[in-house]
């Protein structure tokens, strides 16, 4: 192997955690607050409801399919949760129950489509994006609609100078993590992802497994739009706008193969929601232009597809010469 093929297969294994430390190094020489244990804290907790969500995409990744309507779920789940509790006096625990069981429902609802009419993932979660988020703007006039007082506060919540949604980020990650790597569920889901008709062939439950995958992932869709309903105090009509791209960019970037079969969630969706999160903290601790956000990530994220497009081949070149 030459010097220029070994460099380029470091780069193949460990191009991400690269830039991660590149980028964390030059945020923390560039800027004065940049290293402060409070801005780091404050990096965790905004990214909590993104690694939230792209936990649950990353579920349906990992089986070889795409949910493009999460933001909207977020966003429709959390508007029947804030009107319930505006129009009818719900208690605001069984508001936040309310969201994550809707979530599940619209999860549900994209599961049936892909799993049982068969249609392309891609296709119909596109489809039930524009209806999800359409019903929602129905629902709430394009207005912002306000939490109550006491769950506004929530926002701010600490466990210590840890902000409370951190560990619960922490938790819900963790649990998905072991869901997909300790049990059988999480191998039908690699199974499905490598080969789906192999799968079907041995007898793996792929069409139930893909329908939970899409279950999961509008659940944790809907408990990622409630930490950023908290967070920000209302539900806004904005709510998941271009959450499904983010986070399907948090899901590649974070080393789970857009093809299937090929990933982790701890070690995937943290770093991945953290670059992006580290990137936007740190270009304003620079006083960069808001706008410059999207050209840096949107370079992160081209660097990551073609690095998922190089680990792919290769894994296809190998698989060619065993056989």
């Amino acid at each position: 192997m030459t010097a220029s093929q070994k460099i380029l297969d470091i780069l193949r294994r460990h191009g991400f955690l690269i830039v991660l430390s590149a980028t964390f190094l030059f945020f923390s020489l560039a800027t004065a607050h940049f290293l402060e244990v409070g801005n780091i804290l404050n990096i965790l907790h905004t990214m909590s409801p993104l690694a939230t969500t792209a936990c649950g995409l990353a579920l349906v990744v990992i089986t070889g399919r795409l949910d493009i309507s999460i933001g909207s779920t977020a966003f429709l789940s959390c508007a029947i949760g804030a009107l319930a509790m505006q129009s009818y006096g719900l208690d605001p625990l069984l508001a936040g129950l309310l969201v994550i069981c809707f979530g599940a429902l619209l999860g549900a609802v994209n599961g049936m489509i892909v799993v049982m009419l068969g249609v392309n993932s891609l296709i119909a979660t596109l489809g039930t994006m524009i209806i999800y988020r359409g019903m929602a703007l129905a629902l709430t006039d394009a207005l912002l609609l306000q939490l109550p007082e006491p769950i506004r506060v929530l926002g701010n919540a600490r466990l210590g100078p840890v902000p409370t949604d951190i560990f619960i980020m922490l938790a819900i990650v963790a649990l998905i993590h072991v869901l997909h790597a300790r049990t059988a569920f999480g191998r039908q889901l690699v199974a499905m992802g490598n080969d789906i008709v192999a799968a079907r062939k041995v007898g793996l439950p792929v069409d139930r497994t893909g329908f939970l995958s899409f279950v999961l992932s509008g659940t944790l869709a809907s408990a990622g739009g409630i930490m950023t309903t908290v967070q920000n105090g209302a539900v806004s009509p904005f709510l998941g706008s271009g959450l499904e791209f983010t986070a399907l960019a948090v899901v590649v970037v974070g080393g789970i193969s857009l093809l299937g079969g090929r990933g982790t969630i701890l070690f995937g969706i943290i770093p991945g929601a953290f670059i992006f999160e580290m990137i936007r903290n740190g270009l304003t601790n620079l006083d960069a232009d808001p706008y410059s956000y999207r050209l840096v990530g949107g370079a992160v994220i081209f660097a990551a597809m073609y690095a998922d497009a190089l680990k792919s081949s290769g894994l296809s070149r190998k698989r060619a010469s065993d056989a």
